[in-house]
């Protein structure tokens, strides 16, 4: 979900340069990754690299067609109704986080990369009962701005687009969560040329600008 507006952007502009339809459904990474594990048929998969390369293995996706698209850094967002808090520092988030009565937090690899940050500080055990886990698909945000959650993380591209939140801003330089995202052909596909050539333009420089524009930074 967190590459939903930049893939359909990015989706769109290469529509016009190359006269071909691009259809993207945008789901959960873990039911996109089961999804092509099942076989639906699909030409093109992006999730966290760490999926593509299981489903690599395992034979879902053609070998070597990998491509790193960008970089999907973690924010921290409180409803926008809240006073603003500190967490410019790692000692000022681990406050901030055992001063929340509630934390919400992801499904996908930045969630599970969260709670091994608080099993390293030592705190996991503090927050028993105050972890919120946004359902698959539903934005940790959006729980923040109903109130469901006080303090929420989530990669700052699906928070960027949602009202009734404040962005506090991104997690410290020294805990910062970043996600690497990847595309790849799928083994079902009979499309493989045209999936590369999107590929291509999603990861060159001319897609550097919308990637930064949806909160995003081009993969290293």
């Amino acid at each position: 979900m967190a590459t939903r507006q930049v893939l359909g952007e990015l989706a769109r502009t290469w529509q016009q340069r190359s006269g071909r339809s691009v259809e993207i459904e945008s789901v959960g990474g873990v039911d996109a990754a089961k999804r092509v594990a099942a076989g639906e048929s699909f030409d093109v998969v992006v999730l966290a690299s760490d999926a593509i390369q299981k489903l690599e293995a395992a034979g879902h996706v053609v070998g070597g067609t990998r491509v790193d698209l960008v970089g999907s850094g973690v924010a921290i967002a409180v409803r926008d109704t809240a006073a603003r808090i500190d967490v410019s520092s790692e000692e000022a988030l681990k406050a901030a986080v055992l001063a929340a009565p509630t934390v919400g937090y992801s499904t996908g690899p930045s969630g599970v990369a969260l709670i091994q940050l608080f099993q390293r500080w030592g705190i996991a055990q503090d927050l028993q009962g105050r972890l919120v886990q946004a359902p698959p698909g539903i934005p940790v945000g959006s729980l923040v701005a109903r109130g469901e959650v006080a303090l929420g993380f989530q990669q700052l591209a699906e928070l960027i687009h949602l009202e009734g939140i404040t962005i506090l801003g991104p997690m410290p330089a020294a805990v910062q969560i970043n996600t690497i995202f990847s595309g790849a052909v799928c083994a079902r596909s009979t499309q493989g040329d045209a999936v590369r050539e999107l590929l291509a333009f999603m990861a060159s420089a001319d897609a550097e600008e919308a990637k930064r524009r949806n909160g995003m930074e081009p993969a290293a």
